[in-house]
């Protein structure tokens, strides 16, 4: 009965133990920093202490979250997807080019959107494995390829969405926003799947220690195609947001998520060689992020300077959390 009772605490500890490598100083320093900036909205702003900001805030993360999401289990890898933008661009245009107010069109294109872009993940994935050349160099010419093609389709916003479809990116259940709702929601699945199933482990293992991983038997193959796949399924996800929120597409792919989604990245302490880090860290950068360009459209600074002043805390963040053991190699 002793041992028992004994057993519960040291099960339940067993099952912590892997979320608790993800409470890193990074974590840490990300917290601390939102904390600060909430502080310095107060004072700046009654606007900002109100509790619809707050609530914006959070309902602004969404698309940047999903394709966070992906860019951070690629990284984790060992790889990098610089495809996001294109996949948006496609995605989010033949959603609305294709269902153009009809609400019985809407369900299969979403679905075919979310197909397209797991296979655009796919593509990345199986001409890296084939063609052993640098994914950034990979993603790059895919994404060229699927941009030129959505060009080809429209060099314009068309079409539109039926009446309630901006419920994902609007709409809230008890003051919370859907979309940001279901973002975290797959956060936690990913994390789960990181902590606890093999799969995660082996992500780690070949971001780590590519030759090692390979020795020991980790099934390098499906992993990068799974995580390129993951990656070109959650951009979809953006790209049906983004459509939610505008209500079209956007075929120029000027969204700058290729850049976005490393910061979050970065700041949440994964480093960019991969095999460590994870997705706490990842979702907190993207809420870092968001509140820092709020604070900044309040001081009413210019977008175009807060994309410098998020190129300049990637290069910060990548020389503190750099791999020591790496540069030192």
């Amino acid at each position: 009965m002793t041992n028992d009772a004994e057993s519960k605490p040291s099960r339940a500890l067993a099952l912590l133990r892997p979320l608790t490598r993800w409470l890193t100083p990074a974590v840490l320093i990300e917290i601390g920093v939102i904390a600060l900036l909430f502080m310095i909205g107060f004072v700046i702003s009654e606007n900002f202490r109100t509790v619809d900001n707050v609530v914006n805030i959070f309902e602004q993360t969404t698309g940047l979250a999903f394709v966070a999401l992906g860019q951070t289990v690629v990284i984790l890898s060992g790889g990098i997807d610089l495809s996001l933008d294109a996949n948006i661009a496609l995605t989010s245009s033949l959603l609305s080019g294709v269902v153009n107010g009809r609400a019985e069109l809407a369900a299969p294109m979403i679905a075919a959107v979310l197909t397209i872009g797991l296979t655009i993940g796919i593509v990345n994935g199986a001409l890296i494995l084939v063609l052993r050349v640098h994914p950034l160099i990979v993603t790059l010419a895919v994404a060229a390829i699927v941009q030129g093609i959505t060009l080809l389709y429209t060099l314009m916003p068309i079409g539109g969405m039926p009446d309630g479809f901006d419920m994902l990116a609007f709409g809230r259940v008890f003051g919370i926003p859907i979309g940001a709702a279901f973002s975290v929601f797959c956060f936690a699945v990913v994390a789960f799947v990181l902590a606890y199933l093999r799969p995660g482990r082996q992500i780690f293992a070949l971001g780590g220690e590519p030759a090692a991983a390979r020795l020991v038997g980790v099934p390098v193959r499906r992993v990068i195609l799974f995580v390129y796949g993951l990656s070109g399924l959650l951009a979809s996800l953006t790209g049906i947001y983004l459509v939610s929120r505008l209500g079209v597409g956007n075929p120029t792919g000027d969204t700058n998520y290729n850049l976005a989604s490393i910061t979050p990245v970065v700041l949440g302490g994964t480093p960019l060689t991969g095999g460590r880090g994870g997705v706490l860290g990842t979702l907190l950068g993207v809420w870092l992020v968001q509140t820092l360009n709020n604070v900044l459209n309040f001081l009413d600074i210019s977008t175009f300077y807060q994309w410098m002043i998020q190129g300049l805390i990637i290069i910060a963040a990548v020389s503190i959390f750099i791999d020591k053991r790496r540069r030192a190699a």
